[in-house]
């Protein structure tokens, strides 16, 4: 036997540079933007509700964030300016220091005013309301360079409309409550209840569409006594509202003569149809409004993107219904503002994590570029519309917004 030990192999990777001083790797953190968040008090179509509450302010403060609010902008919401400074905003005393902000929230579209407030490259996110909008009101924000979001084209990861959703929530509650109210005698109505008592054959509700307001619209009907007829192209939402409300309904495609035959002996018939990107589309023609029965009731939620109804014209909060062919219409754009604290709390809800988000990215420009669903609501940008819907309207030129975001990189 040999006296010469028996060497053993030793793999490359213990010995080659294995345990050798190596650089030292630290994490880069990337630095947090602080932004300028502006809310100014709404002027416009007795508008009551606040764009942030105090609870999401003191969030985004303690994020290192700064928030403007004009005085008196919570109010209407039973929010004194002293529940806003003590959550960390301060308060501004004119509107014009509001809207020197980076970013400007709102919950009724700015008036061609407070445009001329704005300035290049500012951030303002806003309901559009369609009826409401003209050609000056889209030329104004491109002339200022403004990036305008349409609060109620913004979608999540999942594909849909966070904001569309709540407020369709409250305004399918509202609806039914509304019309309730409008069939009284008190109110002008035919003196019918929405609902059914012992003896009585129960008022009948036709609602256009199978969205959210739908399902919670009929909800409500039901619970009341109501006997209830949903109109929809799309077969699956129909499926899907029977399924969520867990009882059989009497549903339908969108045939002219269905649903002509509904209308007519129709006490309550709601217009409930949302457009992912322009005007919502016009079911029901002012012929088949002047043939329903006197004294029943339209309720037009889709009237912020143009309305479902021939006849619907919109209305305020101050003058809520007219009377057209004998048929009361109810037209009010901004039907959650009748409910202006749980609206309130409903819209920042959504907007808080948007913005912590955009300050984590470094700003709103920036969150853009990676979010497919926020870009979505874009539809001025820098001096360019982006929304093409509004572009065939006005007669102005369209920019692909994803063309925009790739040449300023």
């Amino acid at each position: 036997m040999s006296d010469k030990k028996k060497k053993i192999p030793i793999p490359e990777s213990l010995i080659n540079q294995q345990y050798q001083t190596q650089t030292e790797m630290l994490e880069v953190v990337k630095k947090r933007n602080k932004l300028t968040i502006g809310i100014p008090t709404e002027t416009r179509l007795q508008e009551n509700r606040v764009a942030l509450v105090p609870a999401s302010i003191a969030g985004l403060v303690a994020a290192g964030h700064n928030v403007l609010i004009e005085a008196g902008a919570g109010l209407k919401t039973n929010y004194i300016d002293h529940r806003f400074s003590e959550a960390g905003a301060e308060i501004a005393y004119s509107k014009e220091r509001v809207f020197k902000s980076d970013i400007l929230i709102k919950v009724a579209p700015p008036t061609l005013d407070e445009i001329d407030l704005m300035h290049p490259g500012q951030v303002l996110i806003s309901p559009l309301q369609i009826p409401i909008l003209n050609a000056e009101y889209v030329e104004k924000l491109m002339k200022k360079r403004v990036i305008a979001l349409a609060m109620e084209y913004i979608k999540d990861e999942f594909g849909s409309f966070p904001i569309v959703r709540t407020m369709s929530e409250i305004a399918g509650i509202n609806a039914m409550m509304t019309a309730a109210e409008l069939m009284t005698t008190t109110s002008g109505g035919k003196g019918a209840l929405l609902g059914s008592v012992s003896g009585v054959p129960p008022a009948k509700v036709v609602i256009l569409g199978a969205g959210v307001v739908a399902e919670v619209a009929t909800r409500v009907a039901l619970g009341l006594g109501a006997e209830v007829r949903i109109f929809d192209n799309n077969i699956s939402k129909l499926m899907r509202i029977q399924s969520v409300v867990g009882r059989p309904l009497n549903t339908s495609s969108l045939n002219h003569y269905q649903l002509t035959k509904e209308l007519l002996s129709a006490d309550v018939a709601i217009g409930a149809m949302h457009s992912t990107a322009g005007r919502s589309p016009v079911i029901v023609s002012e012929d088949i409004v002047a043939e329903m029965k006197q004294g029943s009731v339209i309720i037009d939620v889709s009237i912020d993107q143009g309305g479902c109804f021939a006849t619907s014209e919109v209305t305020s909060h101050e003058k809520p219904t007219f009377t057209k062919h004998g048929v009361i219409h109810y037209c009010v754009p901004n039907i959650a503002s009748k409910v202006a604290r749980t609206a309130s709390i409903a819209v920042s809800n959504i907007m808080t994590p948007l913005l912590l988000k955009a300050g984590d990215t470094g700003s709103i420009e920036d969150l853009l570029f990676n979010n497919l669903g926020l870009r979505h609501g874009v539809y001025t940008f820098k001096g360019s519309l982006t929304n093409e819907y509004l572009s065939k309207r006005f007669g102005l030129k369209f920019t692909d917004l994803d063309l925009l975001m790739t040449s300023n990189l």
